[in-house]
């Protein structure tokens, strides 16, 4: 068939790499110029396959007092006039329930689980260089019972196949000695030998670079989709920019935004932007690489993850229901600069924010954390859609289960979880 990847993010960019790879001729179509320029552009650059327990959690319950008033709280709920965000609110606080949450990240786990298997296969038939680790990965705990309550988690995990130690503050030093310099009290952490990062960017770039050598690929770029053509209750084309593309199917991949073209495709679909940030410390000089963690570091009190990418520090965090609000105020950039300043204090300069490469980004969420990897109620339509913040980890088990469904095959791990019911 001709398809039609509608998203160039690394949904879409990975949806694309696999129907390709199954026989099909690709057009993949983005309003930007560069693929993964959007969301996948800055975000946390952690694979973690292993944590994937969602953001709906019964302790949400006890914490909204602080999500709507707290300055400090690294989720923020900012209630505005509208309804979309009210009807992703109420399904979200119905999510927050244990054995939802239980039954959530079993069904996570085998995705991501599968993903990273999916990751191996492509690293090892397309060479590609996004700086990619396989450091593992440390959740770092300042309080004793928060560290206890880990072990539940980890010893839940184990029965679906994850590998977590806790271990004492000593041990997290060996394992990371760049936290020796830290200027917080820790009580231990987890740790994850298996756990990798890299740059989703740049993998993105390259993949769509690699698939353009392909004669039955094409990206159109710099195209944004603004009208729909529908025969009989079937999607047949869409307009993106002057160009009229038709094709035999189309997958939707269009992170936050694709809730809007669902509604032009005459459904709904239950996505709210989660609002994240991040800096890029560049690590200039030997004394700065030496200071930056080599293992990807999770604050846990905070919410803020670090990753070693080459010679450069990611750096990200905060969930924020704000809508589609695109500024990037000083203070959520000066609470990263601080982590930074409290982990790792002589890693790079954090004086000016210029060369930290500020970035916000949407991180497309149902209420649950289950994304969407399913046919839409309109035919000819596919959904690779609402991964949250594990869009990088899901990204390539996603895609390969969406292809399988495509054409009709026994899917590698049951699709059932990912379905859509309107």
């Amino acid at each position: 068939m001709h398809i039609c990847v509608l998203g160039a993010g690394v949904i879409g960019v990975t949806s694309a790499y696999r129907l390709l790879e199954a026989g099909h001729q690709v057009t993949l179509v983005d309003a930007a110029a560069l693929p993964g320029s959007q969301t996948s552009f800055g975000n946390g650059a952690q694979l973690s396959y292993s944590y994937v327990a969602p953001l709906a959690d019964p302790s949400v319950w006890r914490h909204w007092p602080e999500y709507l008033f707290s300055a400090d709280s690294p989720l923020t709920l900012r209630p505005k006039m509208d309804l979309a965000q009210w009807r992703w609110l109420l399904k979200f606080m119905t999510a927050c329930n244990t054995k939802r949450v239980r039954q959530t990240t079993i069904d996570l786990l085998r995705l991501a689980f599968f993903s990273r298997a999916q990751l191996q296969q492509l690293r090892q038939a397309v060479r590609l260089d996004f700086q990619h680790r396989s450091a593992g990965k440390l959740v770092m705990y300042g309080d004793a019972k928060g560290l206890q309550g880990a072990r539940k988690q980890i010893e839940f995990q184990a029965r679906h196949g994850c590998q977590q130690e806790i271990v004492d503050t000593a041990r997290c030093m060996q394992i990371e000695p760049a936290l020796a310099n830290s200027k917080r009290d820790w009580a231990g952490g987890v740790y994850t030998a298996s756990e990798e990062a890299g740059d989703c960017a740049l993998f993105c770039q390259q993949l769509v670079d690699a698939m353009s050598q392909q004669s039955g690929f094409r990206f159109a770029h710099s195209q944004r989709i603004h009208k729909l053509e529908m025969r009989d209750g079937a999607l047949v084309a869409v307009h993106a920019g002057q160009e009229l593309i038709a094709a035999d199917a189309f997958v939707l991949a269009l992170g936050a935004a694709s809730a809007d073209f669902a509604h032009l495709a005459g459904f709904s679909l239950p996505l709210y932007p989660l609002k994240g940030y991040s800096i890029t410390v560049p690590l200039g000089d030997a004394a700065s690489q030496a200071a930056a963690p080599q293992v990807s570091i999770t604050d846990l009190s905070k919410k803020i993850v670090y990753a070693r990418l080459g010679d450069r520090l990611r750096v990200a965090g905060r969930v924020e229901l704000v809508g589609m609000d695109r500024s990037i105020p000083n203070s959520a950039i000066d609470e990263l600069k601080r982590g930074v300043a409290e982990l790792f204090p002589a890693c790079g300069d954090l004086s000016t924010g210029a060369n930290l490469s500020p970035w916000a980004g949407f991180r497309p969420a149902t209420p649950s954390g289950v994304p969407l990897i399913a046919a839409a109620p309109v035919r000819n339509l596919y959904l690779n859609v609402g991964h949250g913040s594990l869009g990088w980890t899901l990204a390539h088990g996603s895609a390969t289960l969406l292809t399988q469904l495509i054409a009709g095959e026994t899917t590698a791990i049951d699709a059932s979880p990912f379905s859509f019911s309107a």
